[in-house]
């Protein structure tokens, strides 16, 4: 009988944690959201980023970064929206080999930030680039869609120095 009694108990507790957020309005808050919770969803759309640039796929950046997105790339320099877009349409960005060693995504409701490190080689403006690099990335959940607001990256000195 005390068996049973304990495992009613922690049904209707079970129950309860699993409900509660929903009735309180909170589904989002916990984590769960359509299509995964909101580190694999930022996951797939870190990962799809970084396909994007490498492949100068300019429909998923004029779909995922916002209207107000800004990029502030190693040295310094700003880009918005369409700059970015029209940098890797022209060929002024072109990523030849990206190589993710880490990334952590830390979720806060509709927000996401994204930071990772990577070594990357490429061009930049016609001139030949390579090194490691920590990015940050701002995602928000506007109107159901995550967006890209900010990108930030910054190089990695080497450990010589």
């Amino acid at each position: 009988m005390r068996k049973v009694n304990l495992i009613v108990v922690l049904a209707l507790v079970a129950v309860y944690l699993l409900a509660a957020p929903l009735a309180l309005g909170q589904g989002e808050k916990t984590g769960k959201a359509k299509g995964g919770n909101v580190e694999e969803q930022i996951t797939v759309l870190s990962n799809q980023l970084t396909q994007a640039f490498a492949k100068a796929d300019t429909g998923f950046m004029e779909k995922h970064l916002a209207d107000g997105f800004t990029a502030i790339h190693s040295d310094g320099k700003l880009s918005a929206k369409a700059q970015e877009i029209e940098n890797v349409k022209s060929g002024a960005i072109k990523w030849e080999s990206v190589d993710v060693h880490e990334r952590k995504i830390r979720a806060y409701g509709d927000t996401a930030v994204v930071m990772v490190l990577a070594s990357s080689k490429g061009t930049l403006r016609g001139k030949p680039y390579s090194g490691d690099f920590r990015t940050t990335q701002f995602w928000a959940r506007q109107k159901g869609n995550w967006q890209l607001v900010l990108l930030q990256i910054t190089r990695v000195a080497p450990a010589s120095q």
